[in-house]
């Protein structure tokens, strides 16, 4: 990771297997939370939401609350 991207807020495309850097940075924060999650760190998002989550837990309960909308 470069320098220049610490203490910097990233933008992903998240894919089914992985995501893509499109801006560089260290971080993301949890769409449902905000917390601060570390890219080393990230390991729950949705890719058809493009959305990061903090745990498995909150990644749950946002794909029932979107279903509950639907």
């Amino acid at each position: 990771m470069l320098i220049a991207s610490r203490n910097r807020l990233a933008r992903l495309q998240y894919g089914p297997n992985g995501f893509r850097i499109l801006s560089p940075g260290d971080h993301v924060l949890c769409a449902v939370t905000g917390v601060v999650i570390g890219l080393d760190e990230l390991r729950y998002w949705s890719v058809a939401r493009q959305e990061p989550y903090a745990s498995a837990a909150i990644s749950t309960q946002a794909a029932l609350d979107d279903a509950r909308k639907a």
